[in-house]
């Protein structure tokens, strides 16, 4: 099995080139300097690399642009990207905000290629926190090199290897290549000044010290996880990286503490909205009527002014019910009494400690004297018990997928991966240093056994031995010591940092192998050797067997599994349908649900349910000379003043129940002053979009990340007496029929057309100079600034400017032959407007040609009916299974299911109950996923196919497309455009048949019964 990596990635093509569009005008350049021979020619120094002994040439990166045009670039990014513009460029690190499982490693990885195939630079090193991100990052390096070659063959021998103090020559020949060099270390190797080989003089390095030599080559760092890393503002990692002299410090993780320059940020709000990440689902165990033992749980302790407290959990009598809540006590409290229960019976509590890894509780009784920690808890069910319970959830989550994936032909392999409290839980030794297997796997096989054996999974187990198969699909990945025996995790000094790299080293050679049907193991056991740097995309099931209590403690337990899964031919598949994370807790999932936001909160920085007034900024506008930019930080502070005056949102932003009013109805509108800006600067079109746009971005911050409880996971059943019914018989013979497509082009007047495009783009301005005035005024309140004036623009002839080639980059911008970009140049009449400005005379052209692409793609389409035999059958309702959560479904009578299954906060909904309510309405259905229209944009899917009678004497037959508004006609939308191509598809299969389904778009019922009125 082989992973496939995909190179057209919007939102990962985005990350790359925020980051290399900060060096926007920075020729390809480099730095040299000299490199002092070795005293004495080692093993190790020939091994670095050949023809080192004669080069004497150091080679660097080389910076020519000023603060100035990187703060000027920078800020052009974050309106790209619609983030705060940075008023003053504070130092040269660039943070890169990016969720876990979007593909963070590869994005900066190929970000080192495109800064060498823009700018020459060279000299990269990854700085990370721990071992098992270095593993990690080195496997994908690994992994990738065949894929990133093939993408910049000019690339083609670049270098990576992991530091290693003991091998320093390595690092003489990073600083001495020309080739690309990418160096991974750990920050424990780089920031102790005088333990760390890096600071000794070394007769590798010619008798200097090896940080000299890659201070010398100005590296460009990036930095894995850096709140890791950094050890705060000030601390030895942020110090160890200040000692590499880099050029500047890129900086990507899920959770900054410290964010100095944002550059791109894809939140954890994004990508689960966007489909970029797993769905997540999580089975909460919980336990009813096991009140009979005087429960206590220790949550965490505080020092609040003084006063030391503990956040408990217990049963209280409430009423004629007795509920488990938290209760804030001291030392002293009698818990009989704060309690109401005559249960705990002369407990109280005793000493309270507080302090990092420091908190616990004595709990005193009679004969009784008990210390908790945080997570600790004693009273309640067996804890063995409750363990076996979630390993045999794990086990039926994962059995069910299998026979889900097998059902619907997907060859995908089902991964569960368990977190466990205690290596020895789940593997120990004899006398004799044999492996045992501890109460954890004893419990597995056992479950697995009596599950495997059940009718219900019976075709999953043909011709298997059962007592060997349990033994062979689960093992543990844990820290190995010296003797090859299995230890807790912790890498607090180099022993057990040597243990972990052996674990490490073990489970990620496994990546790819455990992917494949031909590897037995399918359940991991882990004790924290898998926390962070490891994941893989085929963890579907995540079973904590230890607390969930500490910060991040859910949001790293989710990381391991988020990844989109991988098919036998390791291609990335998409769709909820196949992509859920089903997490197996203790917690209840309102409870995991509102901690998990909490922690996203104060890791990311996201606030929920707030409108920032910089929030619109990245709305895409297209002017009336076809130029696409977003909407601006200016005209968004507008909008964001008229919320708050008109109580929409809070002095602080935060959504109000009015705003939500307002959306759900559909009342929302702009104030008529907003209204004639937009429509002077976008026109009348535009505007409806733009508003529309708005729309959305305000309906994003009023809710929250939407995690299922599996508990309320159904199956979907089919209507039998609908399906069978004549009407629906008669509907789909109308709809049902396949088609294939062709894209008929006029070469010519393609070209003609690019050619206008471009034609009709704005004026090619030159580089142009600003004077700005203004006052500066130092009083008691500090330091004021007040704008005064500004001078006309002066433009800058720049006689030096080296031309790209802009053919190539067009090429690569377009997918054009070089042959037609040369006639749209010359038909455009344009061409000395690139010597004014290259590269913005290359943006707008690769716009417009983009742009005049989709419209010929949709307007040459043209399908054909592929035959009879070819269509889908009527059966597939009844052998495809449907699948929905109960707070989003609602029951039916009409559709051909039981249940319609909405996406929450759409006009799906309320089409569905209007459906019903129609008398007129004898039967519908909202076409399912397989239900596709093949286009040249991807795969569309229809919403809904509909029977109407009409007065009793005629049945009309339609697919109708349902939307929140009419936006569905502007073909810059991609699913527009797909929704152009589904028409097309209609019209062809209508032809020929006697009173044809009509393809219609709709904002409602009403607008629908429209098309037979």
């Amino acid at each position: 099995m082989k992973l496939q990596f995909e190179d057209d990635l919007d939102y990962q093509i985005a990350a790359i080139d925020s980051v290399v569009n900060l060096f926007k005008g920075q020729e390809i350049s480099r730095s040299e300097f000299t490199v002092i021979s070795p005293k004495n020619i080692t093993v190790d120094w020939i091994e670095a690399g050949p023809g080192q002994v004669d080069n004497l040439l150091g080679i660097g990166n080389r910076l020519l642009l000023v603060d100035e045009e990187i703060e000027e670039n920078l800020r052009k990014v974050q309106l790209q990207n619609g983030l705060r513009p940075t008023k003053k460029l504070a130092s040269g690190d660039f943070t890169v905000e990016m969720e876990t499982g979007t593909g963070k490693t590869y994005v900066y990885l190929r970000t080192i290629f495109e800064l060498n195939k823009n700018y020459g630079f060279t000299k990269f090193a990854i700085v990370v926190p721990s071992i098992a991100i270095k593993e990690g990052t080195y496997k994908t390096l690994q992994i990738t090199q065949e894929h990133f070659e093939g993408l910049y063959p000019k690339a083609k021998g670049y270098e990576y290897f992991l530091y290693d103090s003991s091998k320093l020559g390595q690092v003489r020949n990073f600083a001495t290549s020309a080739n690309i060099q990418i160096m991974v270390t750990t920050v424990g190797a780089i920031n102790k000044k005088d333990v760390n080989n890096l600071y000794k003089e070394n007769e590798n390095t010619g008798g200097e010290k090896p940080i000299e030599l890659i201070r010398a080559t100005n590296p460009i760092i990036i930095v894995d996880e850096p709140q890791s890393v950094d050890g705060g503002l000030t601390g030895k990692g942020k110090e160890a990286l200040t000692a590499m002299n880099p050029l500047c410090t890129l900086r990507y993780s899920a959770t900054h503490v410290d964010k100095h320059h944002m550059t791109f940020r894809l939140d954890a709000v994004d990508a689960y909205e966007r489909g970029l990440v797993k769905q997540i689902e999580v089975a909460s165990l919980q336990i009813d009527s096991g009140h009979n033992k005087p429960y206590i749980r220790l949550e965490s302790t505080h020092n609040r002014k003084g006063s030391i407290t503990a956040k408990i959990e217990v049963d209280v009598q409430r009423g004629k019910n007795v509920r488990r809540e938290y209760l804030t006590v001291e030392d002293g409290d009698d818990l009989e009494q704060i309690t109401g229960r005559s249960i705990y019976e002369n407990m109280q509590m005793g000493t309270i400690t507080c302090g990092k890894d420091n908190e616990s509780i004595e709990v005193k009784g009679d004969g009784f004297d008990q210390r908790l920690r945080p997570g600790d808890a004693i009273g309640g069910v067996d804890p063995d018990q409750i363990k076996r319970l979630m390993i045999r959830r794990t086990i039926k989550e994962h059995f069910d997928k299998e026979l889900m994936f097998a059902a619907n032909k997907k060859p995908i392999k089902v991964l569960s991966l368990f977190f466990i409290d205690s290596v020895a839980h789940y593997r120990q030794y004899d006398e004799e240093g044999n492996a045992v297997k501890g109460k954890y796997a004893r419990m597995f096989e056992e479950e697995y056994r009596k599950l495997a054996k059940s009718a219900d999974y019976q075709s999953l187990f043909k011709e298997i031995d059962l007592e060997t198969n349990a033994d062979e699909v689960h093992n543990g990945y844990f820290s190995i010591d010296k003797k090859g025996r299995s230890v807790d995790t912790a890498e607090n000094n180099q022993a057990n940092r040597d243990n972990a790299e052996r674990a490490y080293n073990l489970i990620m050679k496994e990546k790819e192998k455990l992917l494949s049907f031909d590897t037995k193991l399918k359940f991991i056991f882990s004790h924290s050797a898998l926390k962070e740097g490891w994941d893989n995309p085929n963890v579907f099931q995540i079973c904590t067997l230890r607390d969930m209590g500490s910060e991040r403690e859910r949001r790293q337990t989710l990381g391991r599994g988020l990844r989109l899964c991988v098919n036998q031919n390791g291609e990335r598949l998409r769709g909820n349908d196949v992509n859920t994370l089903t997490v197996i807790a203790t917690e209840n999932y309102e409870k995991f649900a509102e901690n998990l936001q909490k922690e996203i909160e104060q890791d990311t920085g996201i606030r929920f349910g707030i409108v920032e007034p910089h929030q619109f900024a990245t709305i895409q506008t297209l002017n009336d000379q076809g130029e696409v930019a977003p909407l601006g930080v200016e005209q968004s502070e507008k909008i964001w003043q008229f919320l708050k005056d008109q109580q929409f949102v809070d002095a602080k932003g935060k959504v109000q129940d009015s705003l939500r009013a307002v959306l759900k109805d559909g009342n929302f509108e702009l104030p008529e002053e907003i209204k004639q800006e937009l429509v002077k600067n976008h026109g009348e079109e535009q505007t409806d979009i733009i508003t529309s746009d708005i729309q959305a971005v305000l309906r994003k911050p009023a809710g929250k990340l939407d995690i299922k409880n599996a508990d309320d996971r159904k199956i979907i059943r089919t209507r039998e007496a609908v399906l069978e019914s004549d009407e629906f018989r008669l509907l789909w013979e109308r709809i049902k029929h396949k088609t294939t497509y062709r894209v008929e082009f006029d070469n010519l007047k393609l070209l003609n057309d690019c050619a206008d495009a471009i034609r009709s783009c704005p004026p090619i301005t030159k580089t142009r100079a600003q004077f700005r005035k203004a006052d500066i005024a130092i009083g008691k309140g500090g330091v004021g600034v007040q704008e005064t004036s500004a001078s006309g623009y002066t433009t800058i002839h720049e006689n030096d400017i080296e031309l790209p080639d802009i053919i190539t980059d067009l090429q690569d911008k377009t997918q054009l032959t070089r042959k037609s970009i040369v006639q749209i140049l010359r038909e455009s009449r344009r061409l000395q407007d690139f010597l004014r400005n290259p590269q913005q005379f290359i943006d707008y052209c690769s716009e417009a040609i983009n742009r005049t692409k989709r419209l010929a793609l949709v307007d040459g389409i043209k399908y054909t009916k592929i035959g009879d035999d070819h269509c889908y059958a009527q059966a597939l309702f009844k052998q495809e299974e449907l699948k929905g959560y109960l707070k989003n479904t609602l029951e039916v009578q009409k559709s051909v299911y039981t249940h319609v299954v909405y996406d929450s906060g759409s006009v799906e909904k309320s089409f569905a109950e209007d459906l019903e309510k129609n008398e007129r309405v004898k039967v519908y259905a909202k076409l399912p996923a397989w239900f596709k229209v093949p286009t040249p944009l991807g795969s569309y899917n229809p919403d809904w196919a509909v029977v109407v009678e009409d007065g009793g004497e005629e049945k009309f037959y339609f697919v109708v497309e349902t939307k929140g508004s009419a936006w569905w006609d502007d073909l810059r939308h991609l699913e527009g455009a797909k929704i152009k191509c589904g028409e097309r598809h209609f019209e062809e299969i209508a032809k020929d048949t006697e009173n044809p389904a009509r393809y219609i778009k709709a904002m409602d019922v009403t607008g629908m019964m429209g098309h037979v009125d």
